[in-house]
Formats: C-alpha cells, sequence, structure tokens
C-alpha cells in the first residue's frame, strides 16, 4: 500500500516569510517613489503575493499604478526577494518536530505552494530543510496553480502519492479551496497570511500550533474521508 502523504503549502503555513516579503515590497515600493508600508497592515496580504501586495500599497495610497509600472516593480521585488533568501524567514514553532514525526512514521510528505519552484526549493534548502520532502511543487511547476485541484493531487503524485491516502495543511481560503476540490482533508493553521479567519472558509480542522498535528490525528483525518 502507497504510504499517506501530508502536502505543506509554504509561506505563512511552515515558514513564517512575512518579514522577508515586506522587505521586498518596501523595496520595490521605493524604486516607483511610493511610501514604505507597515507590517502591521500589510502582513495579512503577504499570502497573496508580490503583485496584489503592490496592487494594494498603491491603492491604500491613492496612488495611481499602470500596468507597465506595475510589471516593472514586480521584477525589483522577486529580484530582490529572490537575492535575499532566507533573509530573516524561519520555520513557525513546533515544525521541524512535526516534520520529524511525520518522517519517522513513514509518511511521504510535500510542499504545494504558489510560491515560484526555484525560490521555494532555495528557501527550504537554506533552512535544511530539503530532506523531509519528495516534492516542492510551486506555482510554475504545472500549467495550473492553486485554487485548481490538480496542483495538489499532481504535487502528491510527483512525490509518489496517492491522493485518496492524503491530507493538505495550509493557511489560507486558497489552500482550503484546493484541497476540498481535490476531496483531501485540509487542516488549516490560524496564524498565517490571511485577512479573514480560517474557520471562515470551513477546513476539516483548525490548529493553533504544530504540535497538535500529531500522525494520529493525520492518520484519523485521512480515514475519516475515504
Amino acid at each position: 500500500m502507497t504510504p499517506p502523504i501530508i502536502v505543506f503549502d509554504l509561506d505563512g503555513t511552515l515558514i513564517d516569510t512575512a518579514p522577508d516579503l515586506l522587505d521586498s515590497l518596501n523595496h520595490s515600493l521605493a524604486a516607483g517613489n511610493v511610501a514604505a508600508v507597515d507590517e502591521a497592515g500589510f502582513r495579512r496580504f503577504v499570502g497573496h503575493g508580490g503583485r496584489v501586495m503592490i496592487e494594494r500599497a498603491h491603492a491604500a495610497q491613492n496612488k495611481a499604478l499602470m500596468a507597465e509600472e506595475h510589471d516593472r516593480l514586480l521584477k525589483i521585488f522577486l529580484d530582490h526577494y529572490s537575492v535575499n533568501i532566507p533573509g530573516k524567514s524561519r520555520p513557525y514553532p513546533g515544525v521541524l518536530a512535526a516534520l520529524d514525526r511525520f518522517q519517522a512514521a513513514g509518511y511521504l510528505m510535500a510542499v504545494c505552494t504558489n510560491k515560484y519552484e526555484a525560490n521555494s526549493a532555495t528557501l527550504i534548502g537554506a533552512l535544511g530543510m530539503s530532506k523531509y520532502f519528495a516534492a516542492i511543487c510551486g506555482q510554475d511547476t504545472f500549467a495550473f496553480r492553486k485554487p485548481d485541484p490538480r496542483h495538489l493531487t499532481e504535487t502528491i503524485k510527483l512525490a509518489g502519492g496517492d491522493p485518496h491516502n492524503a491530507l493538505m495543511v495550509g493557511d489560507s481560503q486558497t489552500d482550503i479551496d484546493t484541497a476540498k476540490a481535490a476531496g483531501i482533508p485540509v487542516v488549516a493553521v490560524d496564524f498565517g497570511y490571511t485577512d479573514r479567519h480560517v474557520r471562515e472558509f470551513e477546513p476539516t480542522l483548525v490548529i493553533s500550533h504544530f504540535d497538535t498535528l500529531t500522525t494520529g490525528l493525520a492518520d484519523r483525518l485521512i480515514a475519516a474521508a475515504r
């Protein structure tokens, strides 16, 4: 029988990348003569990606943003972010212990993220976490991305897993909608990057710390979904 698999989102789920993404956002805004944003006001938008954050920063300051300038600032954002990995980004409390538990229990593990694949792999490698994952799939790995359920199911297959023996862990409506569309149970962390509480999106379960994510819990959630 194929081993069970647990698939994680990356930013806001496994790793707190907000400090670096906000630094890159402010770097790009400076290049466009737009004032820097504060972390408290923009942290919840980090999960939407650089393009959306640039757009929201301009809107918040009533600044016009033409398409060509948007593209220019996004390139500056991505270049700055890429050369500064891992920066201040760190795994959330309990993440490494949880990955050790699942690895010891024989689970396959993978990452399914809307971050670019190369940046995802570089970040995971820089933090010494590559050994845990059989696949790391980003927004450009396939011709589709979350919330398309194929992003999740193809990640599972690439890792050698079975979508009928799988669990997703994420922090956003996108993650929850993706897992539901794939027919896969989903655990949502409540400390990630979202402007609404994840409970509103009706995941299978909400947790507040990775210590709660045990192999026994994962086994039960997968079994209940079959």
